[in-house]
């Protein structure tokens, strides 16, 4: 396994294996805040991790990557109203304060609602308190469980009194509408639930694009490995957003020239009674799963829609394999709710 399922291992459950439904790369979106002068909301929704430019400086100060308030010279404190990438259930945060270490935010209180439209910070709009008010440190990571399991909309952060937040996390489940569950669906969308359990190798890119909406915008977008030195190949194992039956594969190699894998293949499989939490046991079974998808050719820069697969039935998880390294920008798995 890879570098970044062993760092995962340290990491809570919910930080594990759920979806971030405040990623500016998923859809989340900066609504509103009470003040933005040193540094923007919309950079405390960002994918990457925080980092520090030594000697960088904008007209307002020292810049700083996260959302970063003025100094208060009054009684009130700071909040700022932020969309999800859609609407889902929150099992718990992940708040950022890294580089901050004059300038972090004390303390940090949540709540969340749903509406069909950007609700304002101030309106009339009814807020419901997700995560009570906690502590904050200099320059870390915190994490905070979610006991709450409605479904939200939008997200409103309140910082005490002013300060810096460089990145908020909301980890959870998307919630599959009516409509959704009716119609063909993409199961392995991270809209939809689909995440990256386990890989074999992650050297380029962001993995977390394979699952992302849209095409890829740059090579950089999406799953690439080191060039493979030895005998065998890569793969990546996903849990799926619900149990289903896919009867279309589409695997994207946008950007991807001179890199693109030579061919590849899906394996998938029912586990139902399994945690996703027992990553070494699905990874160490994964290599005797039944095959979804034959072993097929790929083209560089390319869609490449994939119909006849074989009905092994309902499945919850699938290996992506790679021959032998390579990249691709998104993995789309089409069917119907089992």
């Amino acid at each position: 396994m890879s570098a970044h399922t062993d760092r995962q291992k340290h990491l809570p459950d919910f930080a594990r294996d759920r979806v971030n439904l405040a990623s500016l790369g998923l859809g989340a979106r900066a609504v509103s805040a009470t003040d933005e002068f040193f540094a923007p909301l919309e950079r405390m929704l960002q994918d990457s991790d925080p980092v520090f430019v030594e000697g960088k400086f904008d007209a307002h100060g020292k810049w700083m990557d996260g959302w970063e308030t003025r100094r208060r010279r009054d009684a009130g404190h700071d909040h700022a109203v932020v969309a999800l990438a859609t609407r889902g259930r929150i099992d718990g945060f992940g708040i950022e304060t890294t580089h901050f270490t004059g300038n972090y935010a004390p303390a940090v209180r949540i709540e969340a609602t749903v509406s069909d439209t950007d609700p304002d910070g101030n309106d009339q709009t009814e807020w419901t308190q997700i995560l009570p008010t906690q502590g904050l440190g200099a320059d870390a990571t915190h994490f905070f469980e979610c006991d709450n399991q409605a479904s939200w909309t939008h997200l409103r952060v309140h910082i005490y009194p002013d300060g810096g937040v460089a990145r908020l996390r909301a980890y959870g489940m998307p919630a599959i509408g009516q409509a959704q569950a009716e119609g063909a669906l993409d199961l392995a969308a991270a809209l939809n639930g689909g995440r990256i359990l386990a890989m074999s190798d992650a050297h380029y890119g962001d993995y977390q694009r394979l699952l992302a909406p849209g095409r890829g915008e740059n090579m950089g977008d999406g799953w690439e490995t080191r060039r493979l030195r030895e005998p065998g190949h890569d793969w990546a194992i996903i849990a799926l957003g619900a149990r289903g039956t896919i009867d279309r594969a589409l695997v994207d190699t946008t950007y991807f020239k001179g890199n693109f894998p030579d061919s590849c293949s899906i394996q998938a499989a029912d586990l139902s009674d399994m945690d996703d939490r027992l990553t070494d046991a699905i990874v160490n079974a994964a290599m005797f799963w039944p095959e979804l998808m034959s072993q097929r050719k790929l083209n560089a820069d390319a869609e490449h829609p994939f119909a006849d697969l074989t009905d092994i039935g309902p499945v919850t998880h699938v290996r992506l394999n790679i021959f032998p390294d390579g990249g691709i920008s998104r993995l789309r798995l089409f069917g119907r709710l089992a």
